[in-house]
């Protein structure tokens, strides 16, 4: 077999084109392979924008270049005679190859190879693995996330869970909506208002979408999520996030800690035994932990922790009944403790009681999200944080979207 079949059968280049000439660089560690088209040829061309399908014979040629997958250690690229075609009397339009990957420049092979690698590392460590800029990976990387997202059908979307989280601790700020049935981000919006719940509506209509179907919505206590809920949602019901009525409960008691710490020493250095569920404790924690409980030294911190833990035992309630027995005796407790961080996070909770009791009829929660939070948010620190909303946009719907980039490059594998 000559080196020219070999690598059009390598390169899934078929009639009408052809490898016409191979030129290999060791010194500069570059192979550029030219491929042309047999003359007379004719090249199916579909336009629903221009309203026409057939084929056409070439008008005349662009000569364009591809980067492509490297041979070995050595660079490659593509060189080609491209044809356009006439296809009417005022409009030529270019014939794309069909090696040719969405970029200016790119095949679709080496797409996929940059797509798989900005998945599980940082863009700046994909541009230094491939020599590549990273504004132009950026901007392909993008493409495909956009066309991804425009196929997306949010016809059967009936339970979102949503979470802000930003891009610098304190700076600019996303929402993310993630389909709680499919485990995937559908929609991200800049900043944590009302507003972004209008966008994330706007959105689901533009996706064959119905907002009045969607029926369950978790999400925080967030004064501007509840308002964004009731005037774009309004046949949803609000299930606020056991995880983050954990934070609430868990700041309080880390607060008594703080006020008692003043008087006690020997509570220095144990902040994360009051944090932390005791099956996570060290050994040596819980050992520390028993000494604390003991009932001479009648600790506030100690009595906020069983406080906490008990609120955790509520979700184990086997019947809706069950559950708000429970919390309204916890409730009792709780505001009847005389400290003044607890009361605090008790009456935040029964502001909201409607939501934190609809747990228990939906069963939904921001679990998920916050696993696919954490991902990005490992991503971000990879990075070292990016420049801009728009790249950490691309990234959370990179390894939090489960895009279908199949449907334009075959050559894509799904994680």
């Amino acid at each position: 077999m000559l080196p020219q079949e070999l690598f059009e059968q390598a390169l899934h280049i078929h009639d009408p084109w052809f490898i016409k000439d191979m030129e290999f660089d060791p010194n500069s560690k570059r192979l550029d392979i030219h491929i042309d088209f047999h003359k007379g040829s004719v090249f199916y061309y579909e336009s629903k924008e221009d309203n026409v399908q057939g084929n056409f014979k070439a008008y005349d040629t662009q000569v364009k270049e591809w980067r492509h997958l490297n041979f070995f250690e050595h660079e490659c690229y593509l060189h080609a005679r491209v044809p356009r075609i006439k296809i009417n009397k005022e409009k030529i339009r270019l014939i794309k190859p069909p090696w040719s990957g969405l970029s200016n420049g790119f095949t679709l092979l080496f797409e996929a190879l940059i797509i798989q690698l900005a998945s599980h590392m940082p863009v700046n460590t994909v541009r230094k693995i491939i020599n590549e800029s990273n504004d132009k990976i950026w901007a392909m990387l993008e493409r495909y996330i956009t066309k991804a997202l425009g196929n997306n059908d949010y016809s059967h979307l009936r339970a979102v869970g949503m979470d802000e989280t930003s891009r610098r601790t304190g700076h600019d700020y996303i929402t993310l909506f993630v389909d709680l049935f499919k485990r995937r981000t559908v929609f991200i919006a800049a900043g944590k208002d009302h507003e972004t719940v209008k966008s994330f509506v706007e959105d689901v209509r533009a996706h064959n979408g119905t907002p009045d179907k969607i029926m369950d919505v978790s999400c925080d206590m967030s004064p501007g999520f509840i308002k964004g809920i009731k005037a774009y949602l309004p046949k949803a019901e609000i299930t606020f996030d056991r995880y983050h009525i954990m934070k609430i409960i868990n700041t309080a008691v880390d607060e008594v800690r703080k006020q008692e710490l003043k008087d006690q020493d020997i509570l220095k250095g144990n902040r994360y035994i009051f944090l932390k569920n005791e099956k996570n404790l060290t050994q040596k924690q819980i050992q520390t932990r028993k000494e604390l409980s003991l009932s001479k030294l009648n600790l506030k911190s100690i009595r906020a922790l069983h406080i906490r833990e008990n609120f955790q035992e509520i979700y184990k309630a086997s019947t809706e009944e069950e559950f708000e027995k429970l919390l309204r005796k916890w409730y009792f407790w709780a505001t009847h403790s005389r400290l003044e961080p607890v009361k605090a996070a008790a009456y935040t909770i029964k502001n909201h009681w409607d939501g934190v009791l609809q747990w228990k009829k939906s069963s939904i929660n921001n679990g998920l999200l916050e696993a696919l939070n954490s991902l990005v948010q490992a991503a971000k620190a990879k990075a070292r944080g990016f420049r801009n909303i728009r790249y950490f946009k691309i990234v959370a719907f990179l390894v939090t979207g489960k895009l279908d980039f199949t449907q334009f490059n075959k050559h894509y594998l799904p994680t």
